[in-house]
């Protein structure tokens, strides 16, 4: 498997995803069960974590886990929240540089949906698992965010009821929360019934 480079706000979704999975967001219950919870996350958000013929997906990753693989995979979690919660810059690309230890150099692959063209990517070590493949994927939508974007788009999420954190790599930069759907739209309703019961 291999990450690009260029595809960062990708790999910052993989990481907000990844973060919002635990039992603090969910008020006690943990996104991340079982293996097949696990395998569920690799195939919502692995689809572009490998160019054909580079190897393993996140998904092929996810199914071959085991217990040890699922355990690491929720452990990453914290390093990878507490990036998010302290977004000093130094810090950010300090501790996203360690999360990609799993990949080697940087090289250039062949573009599939375009010939002749090169992306920049980093190719996940031989025999490596899920946490491994999640830890740079992280680390490189950490990296690329800080690059393109800059540290204040790493943010607590702005319902009130949410324990959630997130990366905005928006073209505006002025995402609110973690999960929109969901976390907007309870803050979309309680602002309906606030206004119903107390009209002006």
């Amino acid at each position: 498997m291999q990450a690009a480079l260029d595809d960062y706000a990708w790999a910052a979704g993989v990481a907000t995803e990844l973060v919002n999975t635990t039992g603090e967001v969910w008020r006690g219950a943990d996104r991340l069960p079982d293996a097949a919870a696990l395998v569920d996350f690799a195939d919502r958000h692995g689809g572009r974590a490998a160019h054909p013929g580079t190897g393993a997906s996140l998904s092929a990753l996810a199914r071959r886990a085991g217990a040890a693989d699922l355990d690491a995979v929720r452990a990453l979690r914290g390093p990878v929240r507490a990036l998010i919660d302290r977004p000093d810059r130094d810090r950010l690309i300090s501790g996203a540089t360690g999360l990609t230890a799993p990949g080697g150099g940087p090289t250039l692959v062949a573009d599939p949906a375009h010939p002749g063209r090169t992306d920049w990517a980093v190719r996940l070590r031989e025999g490596a698992g899920i946490a491994e493949a999640l830890s740079l994927v992280c680390g490189i939508g950490i990296l690329g965010t800080v690059r393109a974007l800059g540290e204040e788009r790493f943010r607590p999420c702005g319902a009130p009821t949410c324990r959630g954190a997130f990366i905005d790599t928006t073209r505006p930069g002025r995402r609110r929360y973690c999960m929109p759907g969901l976390c907007g739209n309870r803050v979309n309703v309680a602002n309906h019934r606030a206004r119903k019961a107390h009209p002006s």
